[in-house]
C-alpha cells in the first residue's frame, strides 16, 4: 500500500502526459507544483484546476529543465512554498531527430541533453530535496523504447529512455544500500506505451495507441502504487517488454 502523497511535483506539466497527469492528480485532491516552459499553458492549467477542484494549491513556475540552475532553483522554491514535497515526477522531454550521420546531429543532441542530461539535474534536485525529508517517491518516465535500440528518429530518443531507467534503477540501487528494503524514499520507473500526446501527435496507424485521457488516468493509477516498474498500459506492454528483451532485432523492430 502506497503512502499518502499530498504534494506532487510535475515537470514538463504544460501539455502532453504531463498535463494530463496534473489533471489526474488534481482530481484526487492533491496540491501540485506544476513547471515547464510556457508560463501562458501552465496559467491557463491553473486556472482550469482550481476552479474544477478549488480545494487544492497549484503553483506554477517556468523552467527550462536545461537550465540546470534554475532545475535546482525552482525545486527548492517549490519546496519552501509548499513545505514538504512527497512526490517528483520526472516527466519533461521531447523526440526531435534522425537517423545517426544524417546531418541531424544537433536535432539528436538537443534530444540526448533533455531526455537525459537535464533529467539528470532534475533527479539530482529532487534527490537532494527527499534526502533532506527521509521520506518522498521519485519517479522518473521513461518508455517503452527502453527496451531495444530503435531506428531513425527513435535512436536517440530510445537510448536516452534506456539511461534514464538505467539511472532510475542506480538511485534505487543506492537507496537499498543505505536503508536496505525499508527506505523511506521510494523510487519508481515508469515505461509508457503508445499514449497520444503532442510528442506524437503527428504518428498515425499506431497499433494500441490509447488516448491522452485514458493515458493519463493509468499513468496516475500505477504511479500511486509506488512500483518499482510499470508499464501503461499493462496490457499489451507487459506482455511486450518480455518479448522485446528476448527476440531478435529485426522481429522487434516488426513489433514497434
Amino acid at each position: 500500500m502506497s503512502q499518502q502523497r499530498n504534494t506532487i511535483l510535475i515537470t514538463g506539466a504544460s501539455s502532453g502526459l504531463g498535463q494530463g497527469m496534473a489533471r489526474e492528480f488534481a482530481a484526487q485532491g492533491k496540491n501540485l507544483c506544476l513547471c515547464a516552459r510556457r508560463l501562458d499553458r501552465l496559467q491557463e492549467l491553473k486556472q482550469e484546476l482550481e476552479i474544477k477542484h478549488p480545494k487544492i494549491t497549484v503553483n506554477i513556475k517556468t523552467l527550462d529543465v536545461n537550465e540546470d540552475d534554475e532545475v535546482f532553483r525552482v525545486f527548492r522554491e517549490f519546496k519552501q512554498e509548499l513545505g514538504e514535497i512527497d512526490r517528483f515526477i520526472i516527466n519533461a522531454g521531447m523526440g526531435k531527430g534522425a537517423a545517426i550521420g544524417t546531418g541531424y546531429f544537433k536535432a539528436n543532441k538537443a534530444t540526448a541533453q533533455t531526455n537525459f542530461v537535464a533529467a539528470l539535474a532534475q533527479c539530482e534536485a529532487a534527490m537532494e530535496i527527499l534526502r533532506e525529508q527521509k521520506a518522498g517517491h521519485l519517479v522518473t518516465i521513461s518508455s517503452m523504447s527502453a527496451f531495444r535500440g530503435l531506428p531513425r528518429a527513435m535512436t536517440v530518443y530510445a537510448a536516452t529512455k534506456a539511461g534514464l531507467a538505467s539511472l532510475t534503477e542506480g538511485i534505487r540501487a543506492d537507496l537499498l544500500k543505505t536503508y536496505g528494503n525499508n527506505s523511506p524514499i521510494k523510487v519508481s520507473t515508469i515505461f509508457p506505451g503508445y499514449i497520444r500526446s503532442e510528442i506524437n501527435e503527428k504518428v498515425k496507424n499506431t497499433p494500441f495507441m490509447v488516448d491522452t485521457q485514458t493515458g493519463c488516468r493509468l499513468l496516475a493509477k500505477a504511479i500511486n502504487k509506488e512500483p518499482v516498474t510499470a508499464y501503461v498500459p499493462r496490457w499489451p506492454w507487459a506482455v511486450m517488454a518480455f518479448l522485446m528483451k528476448r527476440l531478435p532485432l529485426k522481429w522487434v523492430l516488426k513489433l514497434s
